[in-house]
């Protein structure tokens, strides 16, 4: 056989048919899900919720709102972070373009339409796709909102920490701290000499003192992984019975746990019941009866407000010591009370729950969904990406129990996990073919030994007594 060689690059043809196009099947996750979605009639939903952002009779024609939701969703499912990474993927995939209805003639949506899109739609909006999505499950079974588990993680803001001011003075860092050097003396001063002064200097990170000047709304926080940095914070509810996402919500990276968890439950619970109503149908009894969190949640307040809601808390307690209770017997009974709960059987089981069942909606959204660190700044822009990746999220719970995947990655994996379970059955196999060869053999070596040569026979006495002859 002989080596082929690359052509040299030639202009190409002005005129194509449409006949010689390259065509696909299609990717089986996304045919499966764009049939899913029409089965929820998604397209004239979300076109009903959005035609109040649009006029009729001016402008050109804009891209549907269907393909808006879906490019972000494909953001979800693919892993990737930015929207202009998106709209790349989608131009350059032809599985995508069937998956949003385009062929391979027509340009598909740039970067720049969905940053005004997501401009142009309000948050609520989203989360009418949250909802609809969220409905769809609790058809489906996969709803049931007994029980209930609360976590947060921190978002890296699209915003660097050289760059904070001084929200007083709007004053950079680094002018702050040369006029530190000089009061102190230093004429003028290295980079050496600003490092050793402001090492030890308290209270340099204090969010009351500075910002970012193009995003208000990031706060100075410690990550999960020990750096200071400008972040968000993101709080899930989840349905500790199905893994289901309830709610998602986006706060100050500064608020402790135990000022947003009220907050959270509220947001999630009128969701759910907006949802559920929107179908003409009642609330189910028992919906948001159990809510289970980590230490981070516990306290005096938390426990008395999520008790006040009618909610049975099963919040761990930290080691605090003996406590003196003097003038907060209120706080004394719920504390206690809880404190009974979390020792119990049934507490100890919803903990390792908790566990498995939170921390997937974290693994996928943030890590694998790619919105570990966002693009966007002010939450109102994060939120409305949120809001969508938690739909995706809820999807592929949907066909998971459909489909038997969740991701359109996990089939990249298939040939390798039925290889896996192949080898694991003949290891099994073999192992208990091992086990019925050796106990077959002992039970053989049994039967062809005489009476008289097996050891410690059982002997008559002359007396009559059974004797070992020992």
């Amino acid at each position: 056989m002989s080596m082929g060689r690359r052509k040299p690059e030639s202009q190409g043809q002005m005129f194509i048919a449409v006949s010689d196009l390259p065509s696909t099947a299609g990717h089986p996750f996304y045919e499966k899900l764009n049939q899913a979605l029409r089965a929820i009639e998604f397209d004239r939903q979300v076109e009903a919720q959005c035609r109040e952002f649009y006029k009729e009779a001016v402008g050109r024609r804009s891209i549907p709102p269907g393909v808006y939701f879906r490019m972000l969703l494909i953001g979800y499912f693919e892993g990737i972070d930015s929207e202009r990474g998106i709209a790349w993927r989608v131009s350059d995939s032809l599985s995508l373009r069937r998956f949003l209805g385009y062929d391979l003639s027509s340009d598909t949506p740039d970067h720049s339409s969905l940053s005004r899109i997501r401009w142009r739609l309000d948050p609520d909006t989203h989360a009418s796709v949250f909802k609809m999505i969220l409905l769809a499950l609790q058809q489906a079974g996969l709803v049931k909102g007994q029980t209930i588990g609360v976590d947060a993680t921190t978002l890296e803001a699209n915003a660097a920490m050289r760059s904070i001011v001084r929200r007083d003075t709007g004053q950079s860092y680094q002018d702050y701290l040369e006029q530190l050097a000089k009061n102190a003396g230093i004429e003028n001063p290295t980079r050496s000499d600003l490092a050793k002064l402001d090492k030890h200097r308290k209270g340099k990170g204090s969010n009351e003192q500075w910002e970012h000047p193009h995003d208000k709304d990031a706060r100075i926080t410690k990550m999960k992984d020990g750096r200071t940095h400008l972040a968000h914070k993101a709080e899930h509810v989840v349905d500790l019975e199905t893994g289901a996402l309830l709610g998602v919500s986006l706060h100050d990276a500064d608020q402790g746990d135990t000022q947003t968890v009220v907050k959270s439950v509220e947001a999630a619970f009128t969701q759910v019941s907006v949802a559920i109503e929107s179908t003409g149908a009642s609330l189910p009894e028992g919906l948001f009866e159990e809510v289970v969190t980590d230490k981070g949640y516990h306290s005096n307040q938390s426990c008395q407000e999520l008790q006040e809601l009618g909610l049975r808390t099963y919040l761990s307690e930290p080691e605090r010591g003996r406590r003196k209770w003097e003038g907060k017997s209120e706080a004394q009974k719920s504390v206690y009370a809880n404190r009974r709960r979390v020792k119990g059987e049934r507490g100890k089981r919803l903990q390792r729950m908790r566990g498995e069942r939170l921390e997937r909606s974290n693994a996928h959204m943030y890590e694998t969904g790619g919105m570990r660190r966002t693009h966007l700044r002010g939450h109102e822009n994060i939120l409305k990406r949120l809001i969508v990746h938690a739909a995706g999220f809820n999807l592929g719970l949907l066909m998971r129990s459909v489909i038997g995947i969740g991701k359109p990655r996990c089939l990249q994996d298939l040939p390798g996990l039925i290889l896996t379970l192949l080898l694991w059955f003949c290891d099994l196999f073999r192992s208990l073919g091992g086990f019925m060869k050796r106990s077959i053999a002992s039970v053989g070596a049994l039967r062809c030994v005489p009476p008289s040569k097996l050891t410690h026979a059982p002997t008559l006495s002359e007396n009559g007594h059974c004797s070992t002859g020992c």
